[in-house]
């Protein structure tokens, strides 16, 4: 009995002595460590609720913050006020409040949605200047106000060349779409550029992003003027009955 009690008060006396001689080492670790975790603490004061398993603790809020870091950041980089089409003297236009708790995906749906009528827009007001005035098609008899002019063709043959060209384009765009499983329906890819359709036969995209961007100005000016035109010569030969040109 004697014996084993003389062993454990040795081993415990040896314990204590190398904790002696460890503890000036370690001394201004320890101090390091616990500033960093009163620093911690105080950026993170859920994190003193955490269970307090090795090495839990700390990892999980840090990956949590990196993790949101990103995402802010990623957030940070689409700015709709930054978006091309914001001209002087109006600036940023928004009075109705479309984007003003709209998603990234659906502001960019509403930029393509813009894109394409205002080109429409463009065809149109070129359409009622050009028809009115030299129409040979479906042998040169239809000669009426241009809103009135596709109800004078053969609807069987129009209708159907028009469908056709409407889906090739429209087949195109789905593919901008953001997944509707489980994602945002009617929302625009973040990597997709608005009204691109891959078609620049003369190379007139420039590869500057500022020249890029103010082209992209000028074409959504000009089709927003090309819808204005084009409503207000509609509303106009509604109203009179006769062509304008």
């Amino acid at each position: 009995m004697h014996p084993a009690v003389l062993l454990l008060s040795c081993l415990a006396c040896a314990g204590i002595a190398r904790r002696v001689q460890t503890s000036e080492g370690t001394h201004s670790n320890s101090k390091e460590h616990l500033k960093s975790l009163a620093m911690f603490l105080a950026n993170h004061p859920a994190a003193a609720f955490m269970p307090s398993v090795p090495g839990a603790a700390l990892s999980r809020p840090n990956r949590v913050v990196r993790h949101g870091a990103k995402m802010a950041k990623s957030e940070a980089t689409f700015d709709v006020k930054e978006l091309a089409g914001i001209t002087a003297p109006l600036g940023f236009f928004d009075p109705v409040g479309f984007t003003t708790d709209a998603t990234e995906g659906k502001i960019r749906f509403y930029r393509e949605v813009e894109l394409k009528h205002g080109r429409v827009g463009m065809l149109a007001a070129l359409g009622f200047v050009l028809a009115e005035n030299f129409h040979p098609l479906f042998g040169g008899d239809i000669d009426v106000p241009s809103y009135l002019a596709f109800q004078q063709t053969p609807l069987q043959t129009f209708w159907g060349a028009v469908v056709f060209v409407i889906a090739i384009l429209e087949t195109l765009s789905v593919f901008s779409f953001n997944s509707p499983f489980g994602e945002e329906p009617w929302s625009i890819r973040s990597d997709h550029l608005p009204g691109d359709l891959g078609f620049d036969p003369m190379g007139l995209k420039p590869t500057d992003p500022a020249e890029l961007k103010e082209m992209q100005t000028k074409e959504l000016n000009n089709g927003r003027l090309g819808m204005l035109a084009a409503a207000g010569m509609i509303a106009q030969e509604f109203v009179t009955g006769q062509k304008l040109f």
